[in-house]
């Protein structure tokens, strides 16, 4: 079972999406992009227990918080029409009375079992892997075709039903939903056979092993048909159990008074023999307060499953939902950021064991030691439009940075950069690690004046050279990032080259960044830096007296420690006036770039200056 697409409308943060699916994938974008949101849609759709919570959406699952009709929701049908594919124009088109928004979660499955297609026999439907679309051509052989494959949609419907003011929610057999005014419902013994199974943070909570219903204990005993009669025995033992009936406690003996007394006013067939019991138990009580114990460290003390460390909870979990996947064979795992509390060996492991368990796996995740477990085509960049359109992109690496060194420098050079909305590609290892470095002491100096990048949003990637910025550049701007470069002076041809690359270029007009600064900083800085340098030895001999031959000193200094920190050292130790004009009215500018003033209103026929080169 493989989930081939999904697409999304009016759910939370996204008004409309569509994705394709490899066997594989992991997501990833910076923070609210939606990553969490399409692992909630697919199991909005296709969760058998999901829809157990009354009423399954609310207000804030509806996209802005619109579930009803006005001329705001009514604008962005155009985005949503846009963004779906043009097979789907004929899906519900019964007017809606009171045209309220829906969220619809549409779901296409294909690598069914043979099972699972004499399940679902009456509403099979056939998926082109080629052209990634319907196959609906009148020629019934063409099913035939290698690249044609059985397939099943489904689509959750969910809307504010104004009648009966609440909301209302399930899932549908796709094709019903056009053909039917009464659309055949896609049951939770169907959602059963999919098996979509989803570990989110909220699974590692009180419930996951409990045996409350749709808890992932209860889920094990389902799957393996065992009914434990343990209901009426764990009742009776309770029942017989008599609290607190030690004479020597005092309780029972006030209860005996108490049943003396009321002998006295009212005949016996009204009530006698008041006693203590546990409580008023079900089974739904129980299901609610069984929970498991575990035992960590060296002695047999256990302690309830949810007070352990969060890594030995989402190992356990993720323990509970290995036998699940071994039990059903083909399921579908999806796995929010697996690296939380979990060590680098632990995240790699798994990544193995879930891919090698499920037909396939979906992953959140921020940690390189995950991503690079994934291929270039089985990673999938997400970026959002302000106007909620959430769309994928594939890595395709530009010309001159080979697959051995994408894997070679995953970690250094790749992967903070597809994680994060902005990029800063420095020259060089000096730039790298200075601009960010300085821009944090400019903040802590004026706050309301500079940010530091990590503020804004901002990670800087050292490039490795002047030449790689232009390809770097295009790489992370084809990703959907915005992209700044940051050089020494360059020739024509090369300026160029970068403009064509970046969203904003920051040039000085030095060939050397040490030079820039020390053209640029005052004496009493480097004074001030001279005392507090360990020099080492050979600059010693070389320099004696460092005050005397002040600037030589310094700069033999920073070419000794050049991609070390030692020019960001010096820069940290500046004050503000002391810091080249040219970084500072560069970090201004990223902070309005990135933060933009409010706009004021434009002069009749006016209208702001912009530019792309920050000289």
């Amino acid at each position: 079972m493989k989930i081939a697409r999904l697409i999304i409308t009016n759910f939370r943060g996204i008004r409309a999406a569509t994705l394709l699916l490899s066997d594989h994938v992991v997501f990833i974008g910076d923070n609210n992009t939606g990553k969490s949101t399409v692992l909630e849609a697919i199991d909005l759709a296709l969760g058998p227990d999901r829809l157990n919570r009354r009423p399954p959406v609310d207000e804030h699952d509806f996209y802005q918080g619109r579930y009803l009709a006005s001329p705001e929701s009514e604008a962005g049908d155009e985005a949503v029409a846009a963004a779906a594919p043009a097979e789907t124009e004929d899906a519900d088109t019964t007017p809606d009375p009171d045209k309220n928004p829906k969220i619809e979660v549409e779901v296409l499955i294909t690598k069914l079992s043979d099972e699972q297609r004499a399940h679902f026999v009456g509403h099979i439907e056939w998926w082109s892997e080629t052209a990634n679309t319907l196959y609906d051509t009148p020629k019934p052989e063409g099913v035939d075709q290698v690249a044609i494959t059985a397939a099943l949609r489904v689509t959750f419907v969910g809307h504010y039903d104004s009648e009966e003011d609440d909301f209302k929610g399930a899932t549908y057999y796709t094709r019903s939903l056009a053909e039917s005014d009464t659309p055949d419902i896609f049951l939770k013994k169907d959602k059963q056979k999919c098996g979509f199974l989803y570990l989110r943070s909220l699974r590692t909570g009180s419930r996951a092993l409990s045996l409350e219903r749709g808890s992932l204990l209860d889920i094990i005993l389902r799957l393996k048909e065992i009914r434990p009669q343990m209901w009426e025995d764990t009742l009776g033992h309770l029942d017989a159990y008599n609290v607190a009936s030690d004479p020597k406690l005092g309780i029972s003996g006030i209860l005996e008074s108490v049943s003396a007394s009321l002998k006295k006013f009212v005949p016996k067939e009204w009530g006698m023999a008041p006693h203590l019991k546990v409580s008023m138990l079900t089974r739904e009580h129980l299901r609610q307060v069984i929970t498991a114990f575990v035992a960590t460290g060296e002695g047999d003390h256990a302690a309830p499953f949810f007070l352990q460390g969060t890594g030995t909870k989402n190992m356990l979990v993720l323990a509970l939902l290995s036998q699940i996947a071994e039990d059903k064979q083909n399921v579908v795992f999806a796995m929010e950021e697996p690296e939380t509390a979990i060590p680098p060996y632990a995240q790699k492991r798994i990544v193995h064991e879930i891919r090698k368990l499920s037909a396939q796996s979906l992953f959140t995740s921020h940690s390189p030691y995950v991503l690079e477990e994934f291929g270039l085509d089985e990673t999938l960049v997400l970026s959002r439009t302000k106007e909620g359109i959430l769309s994928q992109t594939n890595i395709e690496l530009p010309t001159g940075v080979k697959h051995k060194r994408y894997r070679q420098e995953f970690r250094t050079r790749f992967c903070e950069g597809l994680l994060s909305r902005r990029v800063l590609l420095a020259e060089g290892a000096t730039e790298a690690a200075s601009i960010p470095a300085v821009a944090q002491r400019l903040s802590e100096l004026h706050p309301t004046t500079y940010a530091s990048l990590e503020a804004l949003g901002i990670c800087t990637i050292d490039a490795g050279s002047d030449s790689q910025i232009a390809p770097l550049g295009a790489f992370y701007r084809g990703l959907g990032k915005t992209t700044f470069g940051l050089c020494d002076k360059q020739t024509d041809s090369s300026k160029a080259a970068i403009l064509a690359s970046v969203d904003e270029l920051f040039m000085h007009d030095e060939h050397d960044f040490e030079d820039l600064i020390l053209k640029q900083t005052t004496t009493a800085a480097m004074e001030r830096f001279a005392d507090m340098l360990e020099w080492p030895p050979h600059l010693k001999t070389a320099f004696p007296t460092p005050k005397t031959n002040l600037i030589p000193a310094i700069k033999a200094y920073f070419a000794w420690s050049k991609g070390n920190w030692g020019l960001a050292d010096f820069l940290t130790q500046c004050t503000e006036a002391e810091i080249p004009q040219w970084i500072r009215d560069a970090c201004k500018k990223l902070k309005t770039v990135c933060e933009p003033p409010p706009v004021p209103s434009a002069a009749p026929g006016g209208s702001p200056p912009s530019g792309t080169v920050f000289d």
